[in-house]
């Protein structure tokens, strides 16, 4: 998940050591999003790419992240992990990003010189269409009028 917005406050490096004997540290951040209604969201990165990934209050970026939830005591924890950030774009293109243009180069219609037929598959000759109705492309028209009461194998109205 992607997540577009300001940094705006640095909540500083936390460390400890687990339960198996291991160091662990994590950076946490508030950034705030765009838009409209702006919300403050709470993020950390984890691990050695806490002191890696430079992220700077007051710079706007883009944010890939992993959102996950626990529960402990009965009560739940969303923790928002942030594993890749990158200066935000609007539009979603980077500005160091650019793209060659193709030159404008009108293209013919496709119009094959023959019928298709797979390479070894034996050719059929032409046929005609069948035509339903004995022939004529579109069955005749009703006449105006013609439903007849006293008929009883007419038993539509219309």
């Amino acid at each position: 998940m992607e997540i577009d917005g300001k940094i705006i406050l640095d909540l500083g490096m936390q460390s400890g050591m687990s339960k198996a004997g291991r160091e662990w540290k994590k950076k946490e951040w508030v950034l705030e999003t765009f838009g409209q209604y702006p919300r403050k969201v709470k993020f950390h990165v984890f691990g050695d790419k806490a002191d890696t990934i430079g992220i700077e209050v007051g710079n706007s970026y883009t944010l890939s992240v992993d959102v996950e939830s626990r529960e402990f005591n009965d009560r739940w924890y969303t923790d928002i992990s942030c594993y890749a950030a990158r200066p935000y774009a609007p539009g979603g293109v980077m500005p160091q990003q650019t793209y060659p243009q193709q030159p404008y180069a009108p293209q013919q219609p496709y119009a094959p010189q023959q019928p298709y037929a797979p390479q070894g598959a034996p050719q059929a000759y032409p046929q005609a269409p069948v035509q339903p109705f004995g022939g004529d492309a579109f069955p005749p028209a009703p006449t105006p009028g013609a439903y007849d009461a006293a008929d009883p194998t007419d038993d539509l109205p219309f």
